[in-house]
């Protein structure tokens, strides 16, 4: 593991703590950037997997925009110097409060889920004088067979507009004197790992253009949302995402018309793999068959885990022992689903050992919480260590 080379300075840090390291970040937005260029793409990154300011500023200046679910996300993607005329704004409940901040700041477009959504969206900008942009978040109908809880592109989901409401949707565009249409958007779903959904996806695009283009509408932006996975299991052996796979199933697939721009919103394919949660075990303590390894970090540092059902690699990086056990990995918070994973190998394992949680980059530390009263876990940079 790289960071094996950081541990003395581990060592002497207070723990538990979220490290970042920013040489795997930068090879994966150089990666993810080549193809970009190639294709002729754009990207939005998805402030909701790490708004850390160290990884945002990172980021915006790698030269990828920001998607943004909320008015403080977008706020925070000003102030982080995101050109405006790249930050989106998705949710299905924008709050007038919100949808006034993204009109303030010029964003270039609205991702809209809804007709009375629409239908708000033209009155505020009406009333403050201004003109939105919006595109049309669409719900294709398509199991991205990830779990459950982070899948939204089924017709069940509660995310995007339904085939049948189109024509709906198309009359409130028409009597709106504030707002244009300039584009669909579709997000599929997070962690997806087969790309023929992707493939899926792009064919199901290329029927809603014909379906637009028979009504005289010209779209000049696409955007296929972001869901390509990253690899919890080997997180080491394969640090960065399958962007050549991705992107080539996307530029064989999708019929592109002239002059059309193509939008994706990447998140956890591009800071997953960077982070790492550091914690000290507390105690090792004896149960019925198994052994626990309690931690000093808890559900509150990382909720995937006890959200999700999420699978991480756990890893001791301190203990020398040649032996091999399998521990149950909990945490110290008051909740049975305070737990990291269950019969994890890994060295003979004692008190004051340095236990590494991988893939933390992505719906980590952005989570936090201070259940229990904890406090909320500091971040560390590899350069600075």
């Amino acid at each position: 593991m790289q960071i094996t080379r950081f541990i003395n300075a581990f060592k002497r840090l207070e723990t538990p703590f979220y490290f970042y390291d920013l040489d795997i970040l930068d090879q994966t937005l150089r990666t993810y950037t080549k193809f970009l260029r190639k294709y002729g793409y754009q990207a939005h990154y998805a402030l909701k997997a790490n708004a850390n300011p160290r990884i945002l500023e990172i980021i915006q200046r790698a030269g990828l925009g920001a998607d943004c679910v909320s008015g403080n996300e977008v706020q925070l993607a000003l102030d982080m110097g995101f050109d405006p005329d790249t930050i989106v704004y998705a949710g299905v409940g924008k709050s007038d409060k919100e949808i006034r901040t993204a009109l303030q700041g010029g964003i270039f477009s609205f991702n809209c889920e809804s007709v009375p959504e629409i239908r708000i969206i033209n009155e505020l900008a009406s009333q403050t004088g201004k003109a939105a942009k919006i595109s049309l978040r669409l719900n294709p109908n398509i199991d991205a067979h990830t779990n459950k809880h982070i899948t939204t592109g089924r017709s069940r989901d509660k995310f995007g507009i339904s085939e049948w409401m189109l024509d709906d949707v198309l009359k409130e565009i028409a009597a709106g004197s504030n707002i244009k249409l300039v584009g669909l958007h579709f997000h599929i779903g997070s962690q997806v790992t087969d790309m023929k959904v992707f493939e899926l996806l792009c064919q199901k695009v290329n029927d809603f253009q014909r379906w637009f283009e028979s009504r005289g509408i010209r779209l000049e932006h696409i955007n296929l949302g972001g869901g390509i996975a990253i690899d919890y299991n080997d997180p080491a052996g394969n640090p960065v995402s399958p962007f050549e796979a991705y992107f080539q199933t996307i530029n064989r697939t999708l019929e592109v018309r002239k002059g059309q721009k193509i939008h994706f919103e990447p998140g956890r394919a591009i800071v997953g793999q960077c982070g790492y949660l550091i914690s000290r075990v507390l105690y090792v303590k004896i149960g019925k068959g198994k052994k626990f390894v309690i931690l000093d970090a808890g559900m509150n540092d990382l909720i995937r885990p006890a959200l999700y059902g999420a699978r991480h690699a756990i890893c001791n990086i301190t203990s020398l022992s040649p032996g091999q056990e399998a521990y149950d990995v909990v945490g110290p918070v008051c909740e049975s689903a305070d737990r990291f994973g269950l019969s994890v190998k890994m060295p003979v394992t004692g008190r004051g050992d340095l236990v590494a949680i991988c893939s933390a980059g992505a719906y980590g530390q952005v989570m936090g919480m201070r259940y229990n009263q904890r406090d909320l876990a500091p971040a560390y940079y590899s350069p600075d260590l």
